[in-house]
């Protein structure tokens, strides 16, 4: 097995490519090892932190004229972008997908989506063997039991697939607040979807900004 460490195996914005597979009503329907809320605000906080890098993004479905559209908070961050829509389950046995993607010449390849033991696992498996870096965004991902989703985990992480969450994932790709051109903007992204510390931040610019009480 090959360690993934070292500071050349973190994730740059400029070496990504998200694909973000299947977020439809038909999978979320019997999402259960997620809150459902919860899922639909990850996956559009994850799409969202990808346009703040300018990180190309393939949004996919499958069926779409019966499992439904792909959710209106993730596609309303790519206004007009074009859905490839599928027949395959295996996103990776599809060759348009899978040519806009090698099209980008990025090689660090990360995922999310509806079901993780299926839909996740079988192309994130599929690319990893290929030669592909791939990183699975688990809590913008979500399975139809809570054993389901922490079978294929473990599985694509034996077949060498790295997993993170999407805040790990937006501060890695961050890495220095100092980068001025995405701080405010990713700020922006955790003010709305990172609850606890959105509002946090808030309360702390309220603090910051409250006058002192003039002394007796």
């Amino acid at each position: 097995m090959t360690f993934r460490n070292g500071l050349a195996s973190l994730l740059r914005p400029e070496d990504s490519v998200l694909v973000m597979i299947d977020h439809q009503p038909y999978q979320l329907a019997n999402l259960n090892s997620h809150d459902p809320h919860m899922v639909v605000n990850n996956s559009a906080a994850l799409a969202k932190a990808a346009k703040v890098f300018d990180v190309p993004t393939i949004l996919t479905s499958v069926v779409a004229d019966r499992g439904g559209r792909i959710f209106p908070q993730i596609t309303d961050v790519f206004p007009g972008q074009e859905i490839i829509d599928r027949t395959f389950i295996n996103t990776w046995e599809d060759p348009k997908v899978v040519d806009i993607v090698k099209a980008t010449g990025r090689k660090q390849l990360i995922m999310a989506g509806l079901w993780t033991e299926i839909c996740v696992a079988m192309p994130a498996i599929q690319a990893a063997g290929e030669g592909w870096d791939v990183t699975v965004i688990t809590d913008a991902s979500g399975a139809v039991s809570a054993e389901a989703h922490d079978v294929a985990i473990h599985r694509m992480i034996a077949a060498g697939v790295n997993m993170m969450t999407w805040m790990a994932l937006a501060a890695e790709w961050q890495r220095d607040w100092a980068r001025s051109k995405t701080a405010m903007p990713l700020n922006d992204v955790m003010l709305q979807h990172a609850s606890g510390s959105g509002i946090a931040f808030l309360w702390e610019q309220q603090l910051l900004n409250t006058p002192v009480a003039a002394q007796a």
